[in-house]
């Protein structure tokens, strides 16, 4: 059988952040190649039996202890019921669309209420606390706070980004579209008008040795289907000024830049997160800069993040990029050198883990680039706090073969970034978590994770939940005295999701930077 995916999500992916929010509607699931299954009035055996044949057609199985009994049955399951022709009050979708009888070759009545049987029986009442391998140290672990300037208004950052070359910092803000140059002193140099919040800068040198940025402006922040996303490229030797250079994509979070054909020119890779509609797209540009041609790389929407490396090594640049709905996983995509690329799923998550943030670093030094990988997004329809969010280490077995090793849990888990932050030849990593517990464990909002020995770690609750909600985070030197510092984006208001809670941090801060002065 032959499936057509079709994703309905609200999103918002902001500096290589993810935030996601999915339904799925599927499209010819009729069960024309499985027999009709008789149910046998075991409400275990016949609700795990339809689980596996009807939700695992788009994405992978979400066991019943991922989520508690109020959740399946007041938000997941209802809002998934429509789309396998399951209406309210026990009436058919098809009724409720003025139809006499429903497709019951989607689902029926009675296998439905199997399943909801099902997760009303195994699932618990409420999830239990994953244990961390290691206590919280609440210290500043040889970081000091610098804090931008504050604004008067309320702070939207959607994107914090430093330029390697010369440790400026770049930010973007959601209600005035606007990218703002930060001198050394953490105070506003230059403003320049956007057509839409930027969410990445990718910074790259021009023919003559300029510094220049690739910015992905999403254009419309919230889900549709408006392809009004736009990639522009910034000039930030001199005068600070942006130019466009590519337009109508479908809401672009990140864009990558190299040679792709080895015609000695390079080409953008944009990840479009669009809606119903997106996908991973190459652009060739013309002599004048501008795009000129646009191909597509997969038309699967929803990716978070992506890599351009030649991972297989025969010179051409492939692609690895994380999906973070439904069908969430991560996918390579091998060049073909034909231009196009040939797909390999190297892992997939289930619906439920909010996939948000990767990055390949050879963790135990044995030649292998192994896998740091996060979730945590947590504003969909299960807004509880989730054990199996956090940071974790899959080891590269070989051919990115990946095995899980380690893991930390953290709630809401949104970016990792590792360094060797204390120069002792051993990588380190520092998370943010937009959907942290604020409300009970703020600390876990930042966390910096001093690699002690092989593969353990100390893990730092720097206190900086006060001074914002990190939404996105940057890492460069910006002092330039050898030692990685880290910049936290404060996306200030919205996102809720704990009930009687309210905000107890700064609102106007745009960012922050913890100035690394650990000394070994």
């Amino acid at each position: 059988m032959k499936l057509k995916r079709t994703f309905v999500f609200t999103s918002l992916i902001l500096s290589g952040v993810a935030l996601l929010s999915l339904s799925t509607i599927l499209e010819g699931c009729k069960s024309k190649t499985n027999a009709p299954y008789k149910l046998t009035g075991n409400v275990i055996a016949d609700g795990e039996h339809l689980v596996k044949i009807h939700c695992t057609k788009c994405h992978s199985l979400v066991p019943a202890e991922a989520l508690t009994k109020d959740v399946w049955r007041m938000h997941t399951m209802p809002s998934m019921a429509h789309y396998f022709g399951i209406g309210t009050y026990g009436q058919s979708f098809y009724k409720q669309t003025g139809k006499e009888t429903a497709d019951t070759t989607l689902m029926t009545i009675v296998e439905w209420q199997a399943m909801v049987d099902y997760y009303q029986k195994i699932a618990p009442d409420t999830l239990t606390p994953a244990k961390k391998p290691s206590p919280l140290l609440n210290d500043w672990a040889g970081f000091t706070l610098k804090r931008s300037a504050a604004t008067n208004d309320i702070a939207f950052t959607t994107m914090v980004a430093a330029n390697p070359s010369t440790g400026n910092i770049y930010t973007s803000e959601l209600v005035s579209n606007t990218l703002t140059e930060w001198d050394s002193q953490l105070k506003v140099k230059t403003v320049t008008s956007l057509p839409s919040a930027a969410v990445h800068a990718n910074f790259i040198k021009d023919a003559n040795g300029a510094d220049k940025a690739m910015l992905s402006c999403i254009g419309r922040i919230d889900p549709v289907d408006f392809a009004s996303g736009k990639i522009y490229s910034a000039n930030l030797t001199g005068k600070l000024s942006t130019d466009e250079v590519a337009i109508d994509l479908p809401r672009p979070v990140q864009t990558l830049s190299a040679d792709f054909d080895k015609d000695g020119k390079n080409e953008l890779i944009v990840l479009g997160q669009g809606f119903t509609k997106g996908g991973v797209y190459m652009v060739k540009l013309g002599a004048n800069g501008k795009a000129e041609k646009q191909f597509t790389v997969t038309d699967r929407p929803g990716a978070v993040q992506a890599v351009a490396q030649d991972f297989n090594k025969d010179g051409y640049p492939d692609l690895m990029v994380l999906f973070g709905i439904a069908d969430e996983g991560l996918s390579l995509f091998l060049n073909d050198k034909k231009g196009g690329f040939k797909s390999r799923e190297l892992l997939h998550f289930p619906p439920v883990n909010g996939s948000t943030s990767f990055q390949l670093e050879d963790i135990d030094h044995d030649g292998n680039p192994d896998l740091i990988y996060t979730c945590g997004y947590n504003f969909r329809d299960s807004r509880i706090l989730k054990p199996y969010h956090g940071l974790y280490i899959y080891k590269n077995t070989g051919d990115f073969n990946f095995k899980q090793s380690w893991f930390y849990p953290i709630n809401g888990a949104t970016k990792a970034i590792a360094a060797d932050f204390d120069k002792d030849g051993d990588l380190d990593i520092a998370t943010i978590a937009f959907f942290a517990d604020m409300k009970n464990n703020p600390a876990e909002e930042f966390i910096y994770f001093e690699q002690t020995k092989a593969m353990e770690f100390k893990a730092h609750a720097v206190p900086v939940s006060k001074y914002g909600r990190w939404m996105n985070m940057d890492v460069s030197d910006i002092n330039k005295d050898g030692k990685p510092d880290i910049i936290l984006g404060n996306y200030a208001s919205g996102f809720l999701f704990q009930p009687n809670f309210s905000p107890n941090w700064d609102e106007h801060q745009p960012f922050i930077v913890l100035q690394n002065g650990i000394n070994k």
